[in-house]
C-alpha cells in the first residue's frame, strides 16, 4: 500500500509540473497576443522608455574608493543624465526611472514598474566589478538561454555569463520576503528554462537591436575595448520578469583603476549618458521605421553620430554575414516582421525559422526589413498573415517595389 502511495504521489507530481509548463506556455502567448492587440497606429513606435539604475538604498553595488562613489550613486547619475537628454530630445516620450533617489527597491518592483507603464524598452545600467582588477571595459547583457551552439563560445567565456548573472540576481537575497516572491525563478528547472525561451524568443531582435547600437558606441573614447566588451546573454531576474525588449548595460569596471577615474567622474558620467543615448536616438530610428512611424529628435537636442566607427563584435557573439540580396523588381507583398541595423543569417534563430527577404532601404540607409509570405499576390501574403504573428505578434503586410517598401493599412 505504501509503495503504491509513493507511486500515486510521484504521478501527481510529474502532472503538476507538466501542467505548471502548459499554463507558463499558454500565459505567454495570451500575454503576447494581449499586448499586440493594443497596439494602434497612434501607440506604433517608441513611446516609454524605462530606466533602472542598479542597486541603491542598503545595497551599494560594487564600492568606489568613497562612498559616493560607490555603484549605486554613479549608475543614478547616468541614469538622470540620459533621462534628461531623452526628455530634451523626445518630448513625446515617457521617462520612468524605477528609482531617482538613493532608496532599495525589490527586483520584482523594478520588473512590476517596466510592466505598469507599459514600456516599450527597459535600460538597467550598472558598473562591473571583479577580483582581478585588471579586467576592463563595458558591455550589453539581454536575456537569453546558455548555449554552446557557437564552438567558439568557450567554456570559460559561459563561466564569465554566469558570475556576472549571479551577481545581479544575487540582490534578490537582500529582500525581506525574497523565497517567496521569487519561489517561481530558478534558471536551472525546466519551468524557468522554458519560459525564459518563451520570452527571448518574443523580445529578442529588439533586445538585441539595442545592445548592438549600445555595442557600437562602446568601442569608442570615453570606453575602452577589451575581452569583455561585447554582447552577452544569460538568464537575469531582470530581464526575465519584465517581459519585454530589454538590456542590461555594464558601463564599465568599478573594480579598475582606469575606468573607475572615468565612472568616478562627472565628465565621464557626462559621456556615458551621451554614449547610451546615442544608442537609444539610433535604436528608435530603427523600431520606430520597423513600423513606419517618422521620428526625429528637436534640433536643440544632443543628435546621435551619423556614421559611427566600424565596430567588431567580441567573438562569442559574432553574427555572421549574408550574401548581399537581389531584391525581384516589380510589385511584390509580404509580412514585415522587423527591421534591423544589419543582416542576420538565413538561420539565425531571430527569425524563428521563417524563410525571409532582406530589403534595403532605398535611400542608402542601414535600417534592412525582413519580409516573409514573399509573394505576387496580395491575398496570399494576407493568407499567411495569421500563421506569421503566430511567432511575431506585431507583423503587418507590406506592398514591396523594388527596394521602396510600404505598409498596408
Amino acid at each position: 500500500m505504501q509503495l503504491a502511495n509513493l507511486r500515486l504521489i510521484s504521478i501527481i507530481t510529474k502532472l503538476r509540473r507538466i501542467l505548471h509548463i502548459f499554463l507558463l506556455f499558454v500565459v505567454t502567448i495570451t500575454c503576447s497576443i494581449h499586448v499586440s492587440g493594443q497596439n494602434t497606429v497612434n501607440d506604433l513606435g517608441l513611446r516609454t522608455v524605462v530606466i533602472d539604475p542598479g542597486h541603491g538604498g542598503k545595497d551599494p553595488g560594487a564600492l568606489g574608493k568613497t562612498r559616493k562613489t560607490d555603484e549605486k550613486h554613479i549608475v543614478l547619475s547616468v541614469s538622470k543624465k540620459l533621462g534628461d537628454k531623452i526628455k530634451a530630445a523626445y518630448p513625446d516620450v515617457k521617462v520612468v526611472y524605477t528609482r531617482s533617489t538613493d532608496v532599495f527597491v525589490e527586483l520584482k518592483e523594478r520588473a512590476d514598474i517596466a510592466k505598469r507603464n507599459k514600456a516599450d524598452l527597459f535600460i538597467s545600467i550598472h558598473c562591473n566589478s571583479a577580483e582581478n582588477t585588471k579586467a576592463y571595459g563595458a558591455s550589453a547583457w539581454i536575456l537569453g538561454p546558455k548555449s554552446t551552439r557557437n564552438p567558439k563560445n568557450t567554456s570559460n567565456y559561459f563561466e564569465k555569463s554566469q558570475s556576472v548573472a549571479q551577481r545581479e540576481n544575487s540582490v534578490m537575497l537582500l529582500e525581506d520576503d525574497y523565497k517567496t516572491s521569487y519561489q517561481d525563478f530558478n534558471p536551472e528547472s525546466a519551468e524557468s528554462v522554458i519560459s525564459s525561451n518563451l520570452l527571448w524568443m518574443a523580445n529578442y531582435e529588439n533586445s538585441l537591436m539595442f545592445a548592438a547600437e549600445y555595442d557600437s558606441y562602446i568601442r569608442k573614447a570615453p570606453y575602452r575595448v577589451s575581452s569583455h566588451t561585447g554582447i552577452h546573454q544569460d538568464v537575469f531576474y531582470l530581464l526575465w520578469a519584465t517581459n519585454m525588449p530589454s538590456a542590461l548595460l555594464e558601463i564599465g569596471f568599478i573594480s579598475n583603476s582606469a575606468d573607475y577615474a572615468i565612472l568616478s567622474t562627472e565628465d565621464g558620467q557626462e559621456k556615458i549618458a551621451q554614449s547610451i543615448f546615442n544608442s537609444l536616438c539610433n535604436y528608435k530610428t530603427k523600431y520606430d521605421a520597423s513600423v513606419n512611424v517618422v521620428s526625429e529628435p528637436i534640433l536643440s537636442a544632443p543628435a546621435p553620430e551619423t556614421k559611427p566607427a566600424e565596430t567588431k563584435p567580441a567573438p562569442a557573439e559574432k553574427a555572421s554575414e549574408v550574401k548581399k540580396t537581389t531584391v525581384p523588381t516589380g510589385v511584390h507583398y509580404g509580412v514585415q516582421i522587423m527591421g534591423l541595423g544589419r543582416k542576420l543569417d538565413a538561420k539565425d534563430p531571430a527569425l524563428k525559422g521563417l524563410t525571409v527577404e532582406i530589403v534595403a532601404p532605398a535611400d542608402g540607409g542601414k535600417i534592412y526589413k525582413y519580409v516573409a509570405a514573399w509573394s505576387d499576390s496580395l491575398d496570399d501574403a494576407k493568407a499567411q498573415l495569421a500563421s506569421v504573428r503566430k511567432k511575431f505578434p506585431d507583423a503587418f503586410l507590406v506592398k514591396v517595389d523594388g527596394n521602396d517598401i510600404s505598409r498596408i493599412k
